[in-house]
Protein backbone atom coordinates (compact mmCIF):
# COMPACT_ATOMS: atom_id res chain seq x y z
CA UNK A 1 0.00 0.00 0.00
CA UNK A 2 0.81 3.55 -0.86
CA UNK A 3 1.34 6.29 1.72
CA UNK A 4 0.22 9.20 0.75
CA UNK A 5 2.55 11.81 1.72
CA UNK A 6 -0.42 14.20 3.11
CA UNK A 7 -2.18 11.15 5.03
CA UNK A 8 -2.01 11.11 8.84
CA UNK A 9 0.47 7.92 8.07
CA UNK A 10 2.27 9.98 5.61
CA UNK A 11 3.09 12.98 8.03
CA UNK A 12 3.85 10.46 10.50
CA UNK A 13 6.50 8.77 8.78
CA UNK A 14 7.65 12.64 7.76
CA UNK A 15 8.25 14.15 11.62
CA UNK A 16 8.07 11.20 13.58
CA UNK A 17 11.22 8.80 15.18
CA UNK A 18 9.53 5.99 16.49
CA UNK A 19 10.48 3.78 19.42
CA UNK A 20 11.32 0.33 18.66
CA UNK A 21 10.99 0.80 15.26
CA UNK A 22 13.40 -0.39 12.10
CA UNK A 23 13.21 3.62 11.03
CA UNK A 24 13.99 3.04 7.40
CA UNK A 25 11.48 -0.08 7.43
CA UNK A 26 8.65 2.26 8.98
CA UNK A 27 9.33 4.84 5.82
CA UNK A 28 8.15 2.32 3.44
CA UNK A 29 5.17 1.03 5.83
CA UNK A 30 3.81 3.22 7.85
CA UNK A 31 2.33 3.22 11.45
CA UNK A 32 -1.13 2.29 11.98
CA UNK A 33 -2.76 4.85 13.73
CA UNK A 34 -5.04 3.95 16.85
CA UNK A 35 -7.93 6.62 16.97
CA UNK A 36 -10.11 5.24 20.00
CA UNK A 37 -9.93 2.70 22.88
CA UNK A 38 -12.77 1.04 25.06
CA UNK A 39 -12.41 -1.64 27.25
CA UNK A 40 -10.21 -4.25 26.39
CA UNK A 41 -10.34 -3.17 22.72
CA UNK A 42 -8.56 -0.17 20.65
CA UNK A 43 -9.49 1.05 16.83
CA UNK A 44 -7.46 2.31 14.12
CA UNK A 45 -8.09 5.01 11.65
CA UNK A 46 -9.29 2.75 9.73
CA UNK A 47 -12.06 1.50 11.39
CA UNK A 48 -9.92 -1.82 12.50
CA UNK A 49 -11.16 -2.74 16.02
CA UNK A 50 -8.74 -5.33 17.74
CA UNK A 51 -8.35 -6.87 21.17
CA UNK A 52 -5.34 -5.34 22.50
CA UNK A 53 -3.71 -8.64 24.46
CA UNK A 54 -0.61 -6.40 25.42
CA UNK A 55 -2.47 -3.90 27.39
CA UNK A 56 -0.01 -1.28 25.24
CA UNK A 57 2.89 -1.94 27.20
CA UNK A 58 2.05 -4.32 29.63
CA UNK A 59 0.22 -1.23 31.32
CA UNK A 60 -3.74 -0.57 30.67
CA UNK A 61 -4.60 -2.89 33.78
CA UNK A 62 -8.00 -1.31 33.97
CA UNK A 63 -8.71 -1.12 30.36
CA UNK A 64 -9.31 2.14 27.98
CA UNK A 65 -11.52 4.57 28.41
CA UNK A 66 -12.25 4.53 31.99
CA UNK A 67 -14.22 7.32 32.85
CA UNK A 68 -13.16 7.43 36.55
CA UNK A 69 -9.86 8.22 35.17
CA UNK A 70 -10.82 10.62 32.75
CA UNK A 71 -12.82 13.04 35.25
CA UNK A 72 -9.62 12.26 38.20
CA UNK A 73 -7.35 14.04 35.60
CA UNK A 74 -9.89 17.02 34.95
CA UNK A 75 -10.77 17.83 38.71
CA UNK A 76 -7.39 17.72 39.01
CA UNK A 77 -6.28 19.72 36.64
CA UNK A 78 -7.98 22.56 37.81
CA UNK A 79 -7.53 22.50 40.82
CA UNK A 80 -4.17 22.11 41.26
CA UNK A 81 -2.65 21.54 37.69
CA UNK A 82 1.09 21.48 38.68
CA UNK A 83 3.50 22.10 41.59
CA UNK A 84 6.63 20.13 42.13
CA UNK A 85 8.50 18.83 45.37
CA UNK A 86 11.86 20.60 45.27
CA UNK A 87 12.95 22.04 48.95
CA UNK A 88 10.14 21.30 51.28
CA UNK A 89 7.45 21.99 48.69
CA UNK A 90 4.46 18.87 48.08
CA UNK A 91 0.81 18.86 47.28
CA UNK A 92 -1.98 16.35 48.47
CA UNK A 93 -2.07 14.02 45.76
CA UNK A 94 1.75 13.34 46.05
CA UNK A 95 1.61 12.71 49.98
CA UNK A 96 -1.53 10.66 49.45
CA UNK A 97 -0.01 8.34 46.98
CA UNK A 98 3.22 7.52 48.80
CA UNK A 99 1.11 6.91 51.94
CA UNK A 100 -0.80 4.55 49.57
CA UNK A 101 2.15 2.93 47.94
CA UNK A 102 3.82 2.22 50.97
CA UNK A 103 0.95 0.94 53.10
CA UNK A 104 0.05 -1.32 49.96
CA UNK A 105 4.05 -2.64 50.14
CA UNK A 106 4.43 -6.29 50.86
CA UNK A 107 7.53 -5.56 52.72
CA UNK A 108 8.00 -2.69 55.40
CA UNK A 109 9.01 0.09 53.32
CA UNK A 110 10.18 3.44 54.55
CA UNK A 111 9.63 6.07 51.42
CA UNK A 112 8.51 6.14 48.34
CA UNK A 113 10.03 8.06 45.63
CA UNK A 114 8.34 9.80 42.05
CA UNK A 115 9.69 9.67 38.65
CA UNK A 116 8.06 9.21 35.35
CA UNK A 117 8.84 5.89 33.71
CA UNK A 118 10.07 2.79 34.92
CA UNK A 119 13.13 3.34 32.84
CA UNK A 120 13.44 6.85 35.46
CA UNK A 121 13.16 5.11 38.23
CA UNK A 122 15.57 1.86 37.91
CA UNK A 123 18.02 5.23 37.14
CA UNK A 124 17.35 6.67 40.07
CA UNK A 125 17.68 3.43 41.86
CA UNK A 126 20.76 3.55 40.47
CA UNK A 127 22.17 6.81 41.93
CA UNK A 128 20.75 5.92 45.26
CA UNK A 129 22.47 3.02 45.33
CA UNK A 130 25.91 4.76 44.88
CA UNK A 131 24.86 7.63 46.94
CA UNK A 132 24.17 4.98 49.65
CA UNK A 133 27.10 3.58 49.94
CA UNK A 134 28.86 6.86 50.00
CA UNK A 135 27.18 7.75 52.73
CA UNK A 136 28.38 4.31 54.41
CA UNK A 137 32.08 4.77 53.95
CA UNK A 138 32.10 1.79 51.08
CA UNK A 139 32.82 3.74 47.96
CA UNK A 140 34.10 0.41 46.64
CA UNK A 141 30.69 -1.12 46.54
CA UNK A 142 28.91 0.19 43.59
CA UNK A 143 28.61 -2.78 41.15
CA UNK A 144 24.92 -3.97 40.15
CA UNK A 145 23.94 -7.19 39.25
CA UNK A 146 20.89 -7.86 36.59
CA UNK A 147 20.39 -10.61 34.61
CA UNK A 148 20.59 -11.89 31.01
CA UNK A 149 17.36 -11.22 29.47
CA UNK A 150 16.01 -9.20 31.98
CA UNK A 151 14.66 -5.56 31.15
CA UNK A 152 14.83 -2.48 33.17
CA UNK A 153 14.47 0.20 31.35
CA UNK A 154 16.04 2.52 28.19
CA UNK A 155 18.02 5.58 29.63
CA UNK A 156 21.71 4.91 29.10
CA UNK A 157 22.06 3.34 33.36
CA UNK A 158 18.88 1.40 32.86
CA UNK A 159 19.80 0.12 29.34
CA UNK A 160 22.53 -1.20 31.11
CA UNK A 161 20.98 -2.84 33.37
CA UNK A 162 18.71 -4.24 30.99
CA UNK A 163 20.33 -7.30 29.47
CA UNK A 164 19.10 -7.94 25.39
CA UNK A 165 21.55 -6.66 23.05
CA UNK A 166 19.32 -4.70 20.90
CA UNK A 167 19.22 -2.36 23.79
CA UNK A 168 22.50 -1.94 23.71
CA UNK A 169 23.89 -2.05 20.53
CA UNK A 170 25.63 0.76 18.68
CA UNK A 171 24.75 2.76 22.01
CA UNK A 172 28.32 2.10 23.61
CA UNK A 173 26.43 -0.27 26.36
CA UNK A 174 26.37 -1.33 29.37
CA UNK A 175 28.45 0.91 31.13
CA UNK A 176 30.80 -0.49 33.35
CA UNK A 177 29.71 -1.64 36.83
CA UNK A 178 26.86 -3.39 36.00
CA UNK A 179 27.11 -7.22 35.37
CA UNK A 180 24.52 -10.01 33.47
CA UNK A 181 24.23 -13.19 35.32
CA UNK A 182 22.47 -16.19 34.09
CA UNK A 183 18.84 -16.21 32.68
CA UNK A 184 16.70 -18.38 34.78
CA UNK A 185 14.54 -19.76 31.35
CA UNK A 186 14.50 -23.28 32.42
CA UNK A 187 13.23 -24.39 29.22
CA UNK A 188 15.83 -23.12 27.25
CA UNK A 189 18.92 -23.37 29.42
CA UNK A 190 18.47 -26.20 31.61
CA UNK A 191 20.61 -28.62 30.74
CA UNK A 192 19.98 -31.96 29.74
CA UNK A 193 18.64 -33.81 32.92
CA UNK A 194 19.12 -31.51 34.90
CA UNK A 195 15.75 -30.71 36.32
CA UNK A 196 13.97 -27.38 37.01
CA UNK A 197 15.28 -27.19 41.36
CA UNK A 198 18.53 -28.28 40.09
CA UNK A 199 18.78 -25.57 37.74
CA UNK A 200 17.83 -23.08 40.16
CA UNK A 201 20.72 -24.04 42.07
CA UNK A 202 22.45 -23.60 39.70
CA UNK A 203 21.81 -20.14 38.69
CA UNK A 204 22.38 -19.46 42.77
CA UNK A 205 25.68 -20.58 42.44
CA UNK A 206 26.64 -18.57 38.98
CA UNK A 207 25.49 -15.58 41.18
CA UNK A 208 27.56 -16.76 44.06
CA UNK A 209 30.50 -17.54 41.88
CA UNK A 210 30.00 -13.73 39.78
CA UNK A 211 30.09 -11.94 43.62
CA UNK A 212 33.20 -13.88 44.64
CA UNK A 213 35.02 -13.14 41.44
CA UNK A 214 33.80 -9.29 41.56
CA UNK A 215 35.17 -9.01 45.50
CA UNK A 216 31.23 -9.39 47.53
CA UNK A 217 32.64 -5.80 49.19
CA UNK A 218 32.22 -3.97 45.31
CA UNK A 219 28.81 -5.78 44.79
CA UNK A 220 26.06 -3.02 46.10
CA UNK A 221 22.33 -4.77 44.69
CA UNK A 222 20.98 -7.20 42.36
CA UNK A 223 18.18 -6.40 40.66
CA UNK A 224 15.91 -8.38 38.57
CA UNK A 225 11.90 -9.17 37.70
CA UNK A 226 9.76 -11.30 39.28
CA UNK A 227 8.53 -12.76 36.05
CA UNK A 228 10.37 -11.58 33.28
CA UNK A 229 8.58 -9.16 30.92
CA UNK A 230 9.97 -8.33 27.90
CA UNK A 231 12.73 -10.27 27.85
CA UNK A 232 10.29 -13.32 27.04
CA UNK A 233 8.16 -13.57 29.58
CA UNK A 234 10.55 -15.91 31.70
CA UNK A 235 9.02 -17.62 34.82
CA UNK A 236 11.51 -18.28 37.53
CA UNK A 237 11.91 -22.19 38.01
CA UNK A 238 10.59 -23.35 41.67
CA UNK A 239 13.11 -22.74 44.28
CA UNK A 240 14.50 -19.81 42.11
CA UNK A 241 13.70 -17.18 44.40
CA UNK A 242 14.35 -18.37 47.96
CA UNK A 243 17.68 -19.85 46.79
CA UNK A 244 18.57 -16.37 45.06
CA UNK A 245 17.96 -14.40 48.07
CA UNK A 246 19.92 -16.67 50.60
CA UNK A 247 22.99 -15.44 48.38
CA UNK A 248 22.32 -12.45 48.52
CA UNK A 249 21.82 -12.27 52.35
CA UNK A 250 25.14 -13.65 52.74
CA UNK A 251 26.84 -11.13 50.65
CA UNK A 252 24.65 -8.09 52.36
CA UNK A 253 23.81 -6.69 49.14
CA UNK A 254 20.47 -4.88 48.38
CA UNK A 255 17.85 -6.45 46.68
CA UNK A 256 15.77 -4.63 44.07
CA UNK A 257 12.91 -6.01 42.46
CA UNK A 258 11.57 -4.62 39.30
CA UNK A 259 7.82 -4.47 39.50
CA UNK A 260 7.26 -2.03 36.71
CA UNK A 261 5.12 -5.27 34.74
CA UNK A 262 4.32 -7.51 37.69
CA UNK A 263 2.90 -5.18 40.14
CA UNK A 264 -0.34 -4.40 40.42
CA UNK A 265 -1.82 -7.50 40.14
CA UNK A 266 -0.86 -8.60 36.72
CA UNK A 267 0.73 -12.29 38.28
CA UNK A 268 -2.05 -12.73 40.01
CA UNK A 269 -1.13 -11.08 43.15
CA UNK A 270 -0.99 -7.61 44.25
CA UNK A 271 2.79 -7.36 43.29
CA UNK A 272 5.03 -10.43 42.27
CA UNK A 273 7.56 -10.41 45.13
CA UNK A 274 4.06 -11.70 46.81
CA UNK A 275 3.89 -14.52 44.16
CA UNK A 276 7.39 -15.46 44.60
CA UNK A 277 8.28 -15.04 48.27
CA UNK A 278 10.36 -12.08 47.34
CA UNK A 279 11.69 -10.02 50.01
CA UNK A 280 13.27 -6.63 48.34
CA UNK A 281 14.96 -3.47 49.68
CA UNK A 282 14.00 -1.22 46.36
CA UNK A 283 10.95 -1.96 44.52
CA UNK A 284 10.23 -0.07 41.49
CA UNK A 285 6.83 0.86 39.89
CA UNK A 286 5.34 1.83 36.68
CA UNK A 287 2.66 1.06 34.27
CA UNK A 288 -0.33 -0.32 35.47
CA UNK A 289 -0.05 2.53 38.26
CA UNK A 290 -1.83 4.50 36.71
CA UNK A 291 -2.81 2.00 33.72
CA UNK A 292 -0.49 4.58 31.70
CA UNK A 293 -3.35 6.91 31.69
CA UNK A 294 -0.46 9.58 32.77
CA UNK A 295 2.93 8.81 32.93
CA UNK A 296 4.43 8.27 36.42
CA UNK A 297 6.48 6.05 38.61
CA UNK A 298 7.68 5.30 41.58
CA UNK A 299 10.33 3.42 43.86
CA UNK A 300 9.93 2.18 47.79
CA UNK A 301 12.70 1.73 49.54
CA UNK A 302 12.91 0.53 52.65
CA UNK A 303 14.71 2.25 56.11
CA UNK A 304 17.86 0.57 55.58
CA UNK A 305 18.30 2.23 51.86
CA UNK A 306 16.57 5.66 53.58
CA UNK A 307 18.56 6.21 56.77
CA UNK A 308 22.30 6.33 55.10
CA UNK A 309 20.29 8.28 51.86
CA UNK A 310 18.74 10.40 54.42
CA UNK A 311 22.12 11.49 56.25
CA UNK A 312 24.06 11.69 53.32
CA UNK A 313 21.59 14.27 52.18
CA UNK A 314 22.05 15.79 55.54
CA UNK A 315 25.69 16.14 55.34
CA UNK A 316 25.83 17.51 52.04
CA UNK A 317 22.92 19.74 52.58
CA UNK A 318 20.45 18.26 50.13
CA UNK A 319 19.78 15.32 48.32
CA UNK A 320 21.05 16.69 44.60
CA UNK A 321 18.71 14.69 42.50
CA UNK A 322 15.14 15.67 41.28
CA UNK A 323 12.60 15.41 38.23
CA UNK A 324 10.54 18.63 37.26
CA UNK A 325 7.49 16.52 37.25
CA UNK A 326 8.03 14.37 39.97
CA UNK A 327 4.60 13.69 41.73
CA UNK A 328 3.25 15.21 39.32
CA UNK A 329 0.03 16.05 40.97
CA UNK A 330 -2.20 15.20 38.16
CA UNK A 331 -0.64 11.85 37.42
CA UNK A 332 -0.53 10.85 41.15
CA UNK A 333 -4.28 11.91 41.34
CA UNK A 334 -4.95 9.67 38.63
CA UNK A 335 -3.05 6.71 39.70
CA UNK A 336 -4.51 6.86 42.96
CA UNK A 337 -7.98 6.39 41.29
CA UNK A 338 -6.20 3.51 39.51
CA UNK A 339 -6.13 1.54 42.32
CA UNK A 340 -9.09 2.72 43.93
CA UNK A 341 -10.61 1.28 40.54
CA UNK A 342 -8.53 -2.46 41.07
CA UNK A 343 -9.39 -2.74 44.64
CA UNK A 344 -13.16 -1.70 44.47
CA UNK A 345 -13.47 -3.77 41.54
CA UNK A 346 -11.13 -6.76 42.77
CA UNK A 347 -9.16 -6.80 39.54
CA UNK A 348 -6.15 -8.98 41.15
CA UNK A 349 -8.67 -11.72 42.22
CA UNK A 350 -10.25 -11.52 38.18
CA UNK A 351 -6.49 -11.28 37.47
CA UNK A 352 -5.63 -14.78 38.74
CA UNK A 353 -9.17 -16.33 37.60
CA UNK A 354 -9.05 -15.28 34.01
CA UNK A 355 -5.24 -16.06 34.31
CA UNK A 356 -5.85 -19.45 34.68
CA UNK A 357 -8.58 -19.34 31.91
CA UNK A 358 -5.82 -17.66 29.55
CA UNK A 359 -2.94 -19.95 31.21
CA UNK A 360 -5.33 -23.47 30.42
CA UNK A 361 -6.43 -21.76 27.14
CA UNK A 362 -2.46 -20.91 25.81
CA UNK A 363 -1.47 -24.27 26.76
CA UNK A 364 -3.85 -26.32 24.72
CA UNK A 365 -1.86 -25.26 22.04
CA UNK A 366 1.32 -26.89 23.00
CA UNK A 367 1.75 -29.59 20.62
CA UNK A 368 1.19 -27.38 17.50
CA UNK A 369 3.88 -28.34 15.10
CA UNK A 370 5.05 -24.22 15.66
CA UNK A 371 5.11 -24.68 19.78
CA UNK A 372 7.87 -24.68 21.84
CA UNK A 373 6.88 -23.88 25.10
CA UNK A 374 3.99 -22.10 26.32
CA UNK A 375 4.98 -20.41 29.96
CA UNK A 376 3.16 -17.86 32.24
CA UNK A 377 1.50 -16.99 35.22
CA UNK A 378 -1.46 -14.70 35.78
CA UNK A 379 -2.47 -12.43 32.97
CA UNK A 380 1.37 -12.67 31.39
CA UNK A 381 2.04 -15.84 29.17
CA UNK A 382 4.17 -16.22 26.05
CA UNK A 383 4.58 -18.92 23.75
CA UNK A 384 8.22 -20.00 22.19
CA UNK A 385 7.71 -20.62 18.42
CA UNK A 386 9.94 -23.07 16.77
CA UNK A 387 10.23 -24.92 13.44
CA UNK A 388 12.19 -27.59 15.17
CA UNK A 389 10.83 -28.74 18.62
CA UNK A 390 13.62 -31.44 19.54
CA UNK A 391 16.85 -28.97 18.79
CA UNK A 392 14.31 -25.80 19.91
CA UNK A 393 15.36 -24.00 17.09
CA UNK A 394 13.26 -21.51 14.91
CA UNK A 395 13.96 -20.22 11.45
CA UNK A 396 16.53 -17.52 10.80
CA UNK A 397 16.90 -15.30 11.18
CA UNK A 398 16.17 -15.26 14.70
CA UNK A 399 13.06 -13.13 15.47
CA UNK A 400 11.54 -13.50 12.07
CA UNK A 401 9.27 -16.45 13.21
CA UNK A 402 7.65 -14.47 15.69
CA UNK A 403 7.43 -11.37 13.40
CA UNK A 404 5.44 -13.18 11.28
CA UNK A 405 3.33 -14.38 13.41
CA UNK A 406 2.65 -11.16 15.59
CA UNK A 407 1.62 -9.32 11.92
CA UNK A 408 -1.20 -12.48 11.37
CA UNK A 409 -2.70 -12.15 14.66
CA UNK A 410 -2.76 -8.67 13.82
CA UNK A 411 -4.66 -9.05 10.55
CA UNK A 412 -6.82 -11.29 12.48
CA UNK A 413 -7.77 -8.64 15.22
CA UNK A 414 -5.26 -9.53 17.76
CA UNK A 415 -2.68 -7.23 18.97
CA UNK A 416 0.11 -9.36 21.13
CA UNK A 417 3.79 -8.72 21.16
CA UNK A 418 6.72 -10.36 18.98
CA UNK A 419 10.14 -10.98 21.70
CA UNK A 420 12.54 -12.90 19.90
CA UNK A 421 10.60 -16.03 18.65
CA UNK A 422 7.79 -15.65 21.02
CA UNK A 423 4.64 -13.86 20.92
CA UNK A 424 3.12 -12.44 24.63
CA UNK A 425 -0.11 -12.02 25.84
CA UNK A 426 -0.80 -9.33 28.80
CA UNK A 427 -4.60 -8.78 28.77
CA UNK A 428 -6.25 -5.35 30.87
CA UNK A 429 -7.29 -6.74 33.99
CA UNK A 430 -10.50 -6.18 33.37
CA UNK A 431 -10.61 -9.09 30.87
CA UNK A 432 -13.63 -11.78 30.68
CA UNK A 433 -14.00 -15.11 29.62
CA UNK A 434 -15.31 -13.90 26.58
CA UNK A 435 -11.98 -12.20 25.13
CA UNK A 436 -9.77 -14.47 26.19
CA UNK A 437 -11.31 -17.67 24.08
CA UNK A 438 -10.98 -14.91 21.67
CA UNK A 439 -7.58 -14.12 21.79
CA UNK A 440 -6.94 -18.29 21.95
CA UNK A 441 -8.42 -18.76 18.60
CA UNK A 442 -7.45 -16.21 16.88
CA UNK A 443 -4.04 -17.61 18.02
CA UNK A 444 -4.79 -21.10 16.79
CA UNK A 445 -5.75 -19.92 13.70
CA UNK A 446 -2.98 -17.09 13.26
CA UNK A 447 -0.48 -20.29 13.84
CA UNK A 448 -2.05 -22.30 11.19
CA UNK A 449 -1.40 -19.90 8.93
CA UNK A 450 2.02 -19.38 9.86
CA UNK A 451 2.57 -22.91 9.42
CA UNK A 452 0.89 -22.72 5.95
CA UNK A 453 2.84 -20.01 4.61
CA UNK A 454 5.87 -21.87 5.45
Amino acid sequence: MTVQPNSIEGRDIAFHLHSYTNARKHEANGPIVMESGEGVHVTDTDGNRYIEAMSGLWSVAVGFGEKRLVDAAARQMQKLNYYHTFTHKSHGPAIELAEKLVGMAPVPMSKAYFTNSGSEANDTMMKLVRYRSNALGQPQKKKIISRIRGYHGVTLASASLTGLPNNHRAFDLPMPGILHTTCPHYWREGRDGESEEAFATRCAEDLDAMIEAEGPDTVAAFIAEPVMGAGGVVVPPATYWEKIQAVLKRYDILLVADEVICGFGRTGQMFGSQTYGIEPDIMTLSKALSSSYLPISALLINERVYAPVADQSSEIGTFGHGYTASGHPVAAAVALENLKIIEERDLVANAREMGEVMQAGLRRLADHPLVGEVRGVGLIAAIELVTDKAAKLSAQPPGDLAARGFAIMQKNGVISRAMGDALAFCPPLIVEKQHIDTIVETTARSLDELQASL
